[in-house]
């Protein structure tokens, strides 16, 4: 026989919390007789302060006290009430909690007590909630990506005519106004495409070592002058800190955009703190699937103390097209850029949010040992040029209206161009043409490879430009590195005549 001070030991030694209740007439006033150690730190009670209470006043959810009802009426040994749902701790926080509640009857097989033991599943839940979240931004962002590759194309037609335009209202100051009103609209539409694409991690980077805090430094009048009257802004970096390996312009677009929420969200005062430091990730610390490997990294946390963001904006934050302030007042991408931006630096990104205390966002990437490389140059909008092309090109573009475009300026500036739609098209015209081809203008996909090398056979001066979205850049292994280049849509026609000219030349 088990000594009962060795069971009452084995019990509280436990990992899950374990009660005993009496049975009363109402099946509902279970009268808390004994609780473990284990469950009296999860509800934060004594077990003095438990025995005045209900058992089932423990519980948030009163639905669960119908099942249980249900359940009781018909009660036997060996057949268990399972659940999960809500407990109530002392202090008015609400755990998440796995059950199982059992009968024990008396000598006569009446049943008298009920044992339930209850498991704080409240990190599982939220582990679970935040996986599926990260699930479901990856497929809206699958699903952005793919909207956006097809608006690179009508962006490319509205921008290529623009540019076309311009050249021929030089004298109609009225008339070149508007056409580049239009071309400016288009140039902010391009911008919202890549700010989709970087969401969905298909924005091509253009990587380089930078020094977190140089970068931080060098940006911070910018983000002054955004913030302006709402607030200040103050930098708490830690010394001597490394580099990591990102796309600068996008990851200054990251902080052009966290600034910008922040300022309408400060009240009076308003502050916004951007801090960095440096963390060691150990084998062993990253239980959960959302954290970073082992490993060092750079932190930058960017807070503010405004008025805070609630829980069901918090779950669809970084979501693109979904926005909280006015209509016409912001297009819901920016926090979605922030994401994707981090994402394909291999980084990862947290919210912290109390309402009327503020937020803080924090940006994790990993350091890299190489040197930082110095700034780029700001690039500037070329005109169109003249480059007096005579070569043949042919043209493959599936987007009917941005075939004709990029055929017409080609033609415009002296090339003899055929244009098609599909490589079996364009195969076609080009055999029936008196001349080879010297340039080809393409998509490199599967069928586009094929197009080139039997181009190529005919023709071993053959140039290729690859016209490709995002995510499809390539390399033809079997061609000069001089005879091939790509360009990303939407690219300017400006881009497209240097960049055949170049070919053509070399």
């Amino acid at each position: 026989m088990v000594p009962l001070e060795l069971l009452a030991s084995a019990i509280h030694a436990q990992g899950d919390g374990v009660v005993v209740s009496e049975m009363q007439t109402d099946p509902l006033n279970l009268k808390i007789i004994f609780a473990n150690d284990t469950f009296l730190r999860m509800t934060g009670r004594s077990l003095a302060e438990l025995a005045p209470r209900t058992q089932c006043a423990l519980h948030a959810d009163k639905d669960d006290l119908v099942k249980f009802d249900h359940w009781q009426k018909s009660a036997r040994p060996g057949r268990p009430f399972l659940g999960e749902g809500f407990l109530l701790r002392k202090n008015g926080t609400a755990l998440y909690a796995a059950w199982s509640f059992n009968v024990i009857p008396n000598r006569r097989g009446r049943p008298t007590h009920l044992v339930a033991t209850y498991r704080d599943t409240t990190e599982k839940r939220n582990l679970e909630q935040r996986h599926g979240h990260a699930q479901r931004l990856e497929a809206v962002g699958r699903l952005a990506g793919g909207v956006a590759h097809d608006f690179n194309n009508l962006i490319s037609v509205i921008n290529g005519y623009c540019e076309m335009l311009a050249v021929e209202l030089v004298g109609m100051p009225q008339a070149l106004h508007e056409v580049t009103e239009i071309h400016n609209a288009g140039r902010k539409a391009a911008h919202l495409t890549r700010q989709l694409l970087a969401f969905g991690r298909r924005q091509s980077m253009d990587s380089r070592v930078i020094n977190l805090n140089r970068f931080i430094r060098e940006n911070a009048e910018i983000l002054t002058r955004l913030l302006g009257d709402s607030g200040k802004l103050e930098l708490e970096l830690e010394e001597k800190l490394g580099n990591v390996r990102t796309d600068p312009v996008q990851f200054q677009q990251a902080l052009l955009n966290l600034t910008l929420n922040a300022r309408d969200a400060l009240r009076d005062r308003g502050r916004v703190t951007i801090s960095t430091s440096h963390r060691v990730i150990k084998a062993g610390l990253n239980r959960r699937l959302t954290n970073p490997p082992p490993g060092n990294y750079l932190v930058l946390a960017f807070s503010d103390n405004g008025t805070g963001i609630d829980k069901v904006t918090l779950e669809r934050l970084f979501e693109p097209f979904y926005t909280t302030k006015l209509e016409g007042k912001g297009s819901g991408l920016g926090l979605s850029l922030v994401y994707g931006v981090v994402q394909q630096s291999g980084g990862f990104i947290s919210v912290q949010s109390e309402l009327l205390v503020g937020s803080t966002f924090e940006i994790i990437l990993p350091e890299v040992k190489d040197m930082a490389e110095p700034t780029p140059a700001a690039a500037t909008i070329p005109v169109l040029p003249i480059t007096k092309g005579h070569e043949v090109v042919l043209v493959i573009e599936e987007d009917e209206v941005l075939c004709k475009m990029v055929a017409g300026i080609l033609t415009a500036d002296g090339y003899q161009v055929i244009n098609a739609r599909t490589p079996v098209e364009g195969l076609k015209r080009a055999v029936s043409f008196n001349k080879p081809v010297q340039l080809l203008v393409t998509n490199l996909s599967i069928e586009g490879e094929k197009l080139a090398q039997t181009l190529y056979r005919k023709e071993s001066g053959l140039r290729v430009l690859n016209a490709c979205n995002q995510n499809a850049q390539h390399t033809l292994n079997w061609l000069s590195s001089t005879h091939q280049i790509s360009l990303t849509k939407p690219f300017a026609l400006s881009e497209l005549l240097r960049a055949a000219r170049k070919l053509l030349d070399a």
